[in-house]
């Protein structure tokens, strides 16, 4: 395929994928009262002396200040809903575009990269909302006592999403690595010498990364990573020793370096002056 074409596909692919969140965003807008109370519960599982309450003080409320933004406040959860609802169908649109310039062996691997990838995402996704709660405790403590936090919806949705959506990708690491040695770009050579420094990576990535910045939510997202990184390791290991295995014996050739042992009288040379002084 010529650049142009592969724009025209690129920009197909992304039609379908904005077509596909936005089907799920039309259930997350109808799901938005049960959608919102589940991005709720980090905060308000926060003790209550740290979190702002009316009335009752039972009650765990987020504000908004502006008159869109309990609008916006909807069209952001729905956003969020449908791209977590729809997350098969886009990465399957993603794969889509990458297989023409794979091998027809490595396309068989296209539900595994799908399933695995859905997978990851969501167990990404799952850790961070059970850390979430921890994080916001820590953060809310920092500003000490005599002090109480007033969230507006959309700063506290931001904050939730972007630690989701940071963790769900950071676990996309180990498939990533696992693609790249089935297609032979990385072998499990490199990747046993460069451990040191892809740990060394992960945590500092992790202390980047996460927003909240609290060293419990820093771990909480880099030894999951180190476990997965690791095992991807022993996958590199254990294929490429079964494909020596099976890869035929390499032939043996000389030694560039050393020289070349030459007869300097060949037999038949030497042959041939012998009848020659015969004859004479």
């Amino acid at each position: 395929m010529s650049v142009l074409d592969h724009l025209r596909e690129l920009r197909r692919r992304l039609i379908i994928v904005v077509l596909f969140i936005a089907a799920g965003a039309v259930v997350g807008w109808v799901l938005y009262d049960p959608v919102l109370k589940f991005l709720e519960h980090p905060y308000c599982s926060v003790p209550q002396k740290y979190r702002y309450h009316s009335g009752n003080g039972k009650s765990c409320d987020l504000i908004y200040t502006g008159v869109l933004d309990g609008f916006t406040t909807r069209l952001k959860v729905s956003f969020i809903a449908g791209t977590v609802f729809s997350a098969p169908f886009w990465l399957y649109q993603i794969w889509g575009f990458i297989t023409p310039g794979l091998r027809k062996n490595e396309r068989k691997y296209t539900v595994v990269f799908i399933a695995a990838s859905t997978l990851l995402f969501a167990a990404g996704m799952a850790l961070a909302y059970i850390v979430l709660s921890k994080g916001i405790q820590v953060l809310l403590k920092a500003s000490g006592e005599g002090t109480q936090a007033l969230l507006t919806v959309n700063a506290y949705l931001s904050f939730v999403t972007l630690m989701l959506v940071i963790f769900g990708a950071a676990f996309e690491l180990p498939l990533l690595v696992i693609m790249a040695n089935l297609a032979g770009v990385l072998s499990a050579k490199v990747l046993k010498k460069s451990q040191r420094i892809a740990i060394f990576l992960i945590f500092a990535f992790a202390a980047i990364a996460t927003p909240s910045t609290d060293p419990f939510t820093m771990c909480a997202m880099a030894v999951p990573m180190v476990v997965l990184f690791e095992g991807a390791v022993v996958f590199a290991v254990v294929r490429d020793r079964r494909k020596g295995r099976r890869a035929p014996e390499p032939e043996q050739y000389p030694d560039d370096e050393l020289p070349s042992h030459v007869d300097p009288i060949p037999e038949s040379v030497g042959a041939a002056e012998e009848s020659w002084t015969d004859t004479t």
